[in-house]
C-alpha cells in the first residue's frame, strides 16, 4: 500500500518562501501524476497544483505565478516551491499520487503571518 510523507512546512512571514516535499513509497502500481491539495479547518480540501507523468502542470488560480510544482519520477517525489507567500496560503498541505487516489499523508502545516 502506498504511503505518502509530506515535509517542509513551517511558519513564515508574508512574502517569504517555502519548499514542500512529498515522497511516495510502497507503491506496487507505478505512480503517474502527483500533486498537492490544501485544507483550512472547516473548509473543503482544494487543489493547489498537479503534475502529470509527462510533466504537464496545472495550478489553482490563487497560486499561479507564485507556486511551482516539480517531480522527480525516479524517486516518486513531488516538490512544491512556494514564493511570495500570503496569509491566505495558510493551510495544511497534502500530496497525492495517482492512481492511488484517496490515499493521503499526514500533511504539513504552512502558516503565513502578515
Amino acid at each position: 500500500q502506498v504511503q505518502l510523507v509530506e515535509s517542509g512546512g513551517g511558519l513564515v512571514q508574508a512574502g517569504e518562501s517555502l519548499t514542500l516535499s512529498c515522497t511516495a513509497t510502497g507503491a506496487t502500481i507505478p505512480i503517474n501524476g502527483m500533486g498537492w491539495y490544501r485544507q483550512i479547518p472547516g473548509k473543503e480540501r482544494e487543489m493547489v497544483a498537479r503534475i502529470t507523468d509527462a510533466g504537464t502542470t496545472n495550478y489553482a488560480h490563487s497560486v499561479r505565478g507564485r507556486f511551482t510544482i516539480a517531480r522527480d519520477s525516479g524517486k516518486n517525489t513531488v516538490l512544491l516551491q512556494m514564493n511570495n507567500l500570503k496569509p491566505d496560503d495558510t493551510a495544511v498541505y497534502y500530496c497525492y499520487a495517482l492512481p492511488h487516489w484517496g490515499t493521503w499523508g499526514q500533511g504539513t502545516q504552512v502558516s503565513v503571518s502578515s
